[in-house]
């Protein structure tokens, strides 16, 4: 979520001192970002890294990172959050996830293959995320192997809709609100070269989510089941000294009754930029972006953007007549130059559609 890539890369831009890391390092933080689905959006948060005694002298061991932030939003909305990432026993054993409490407005374009007009819903709901991993092939190829366990939690409560909408008519799954709960299996590989900024290598997140609980998302409150399985997968080619290009392979399939939150989609910061977070969901979705990045002058940096995404559902895998394009460009300013951390301006536009974003860390 932008949060956690906000957060996270905030407390990247602060000073470490890797050969002499300290056990602990607290560092409070500003947060301020742009987005079509906040506008202008501000806060504060405090980042805790760290090392484990296990890991004590291992230069080569991540330091683990945990943030305590709040978020307010020009569209009046709230966002408490506890992002974090852990390392141990030398990058063994890896975990990430999230807590937070969420005070929201959404627009609803409705779901499948017929749009609706946009309604607007406001939502307040607590989430948990919780990812665990155990690296089960030191060496495979350039990278590192790593298979565990997932696990969510989110009661999504519709505070308001608006009248005639089909949230209100109660005419799509969800639209009185869900509790998810479930957990799941998932496989991570990463030969990247760095985490921030890479400029070769490949990183792979793929998710075995099967038989979800949704409470209350079928007619009259019944409980309903959904299964999902995506993979997001990202590649980075060298162009030389000052040029990468990025791609990224992002696929979701869900079956069962999934409520409309849970449903695969396209829009938002990080899967075509140009459209609304959630401009687009399906049971079913495939995406391919692509981003030139280049290095233009000392810290300043510029991308250009594209991609290509297709929805479907259980008559139609994917509607590949259907594809939905979006493209764009931005500038890039370097907060941290030894990772390579950067701030992002992009501007993308879709079919009909445009939005701005500035915030911290790359897309993909």
């Amino acid at each position: 979520m932008l949060l956690t890539a906000a957060f996270l890369g905030f407390a990247a831009a602060a000073p470490a001192d890797t050969a002499r890391p300290r056990r602990l390092a607290l560092i409070p933080l500003p947060l301020v970002y742009y987005t079509p689905e906040t506008r202008l959006a501000y806060g504060a948060a405090v980042t805790a890294t760290l090392r484990f005694a296990r890991d004590a002298g291992d230069s080569l061991a991540r330091p683990s990172q945990l943030t305590v932030g709040a978020a307010y939003t020009q569209n009046r909305q709230l966002l408490l959050y506890l992002p974090f990432q852990l390392f141990y026993d030398h990058n063994r054993y890896y975990a990430y996830g999230e807590a937070g409490y969420y005070r929201y407005t959404y627009y609803f374009f409705g779901a499948g293959p017929q749009s609706a007009p946009r309604e607007l819903y406001g939502v307040h709901f607590p989430r948990v995320r919780l990812n665990a991993f155990r690296r089960v092939w030191p060496r495979l190829g350039r990278g590192r192997l790593y298979a565990g366990l997932r696990y969510q939690y989110e009661d999504y409560r519709l505070t308001a809709t608006e009248a005639g909408g089909l949230l209100a008519r109660g005419a799509v799954a969800g639209s009185r609100g869900s509790r998810l709960t479930g957990g799941g299996l998932g496989i991570f590989y990463d030969a990247r070269n760095r985490v921030i900024y890479p400029r070769r290598g490949l990183v792979a997140d793929i998710t075995l989510m099967p038989r979800q609980r949704a409470v209350g998302a079928g007619p009259g409150g019944a409980t309903t089941r959904f299964s999902r399985y995506a993979a997001d997968v990202a590649s980075y080619h060298s162009l030389g000294r000052r040029a990468v290009l990025a791609l990224n392979y992002v696929a979701s399939f869900t079956s069962g009754t999934a409520p409309f939150n849970a449903l695969s989609l396209l829009g938002g910061t990080r899967r075509l930029r140009g459209y609304y977070e959630g401009r687009y969901r399906d049971q079913h979705t495939a995406l391919l972006q692509a981003e030139l990045r280049l290095d233009v002058y000392r810290r300043l940096g510029a991308v250009a953007f594209g991609g290509v995404g297709a929805l479907g559902d259980d008559a139609r895998l994917l509607r590949l007549n259907q594809p939905k394009t979006a493209y764009g460009a931005g500038l890039r300013f370097t907060l941290n130059r030894r990772e390579h951390l950067n701030l992002r301006v992009d501007y993308g536009l879709g079919r009909h559609s445009s939005g701005l974003y500035l915030t911290v860390g790359e897309a993909f």
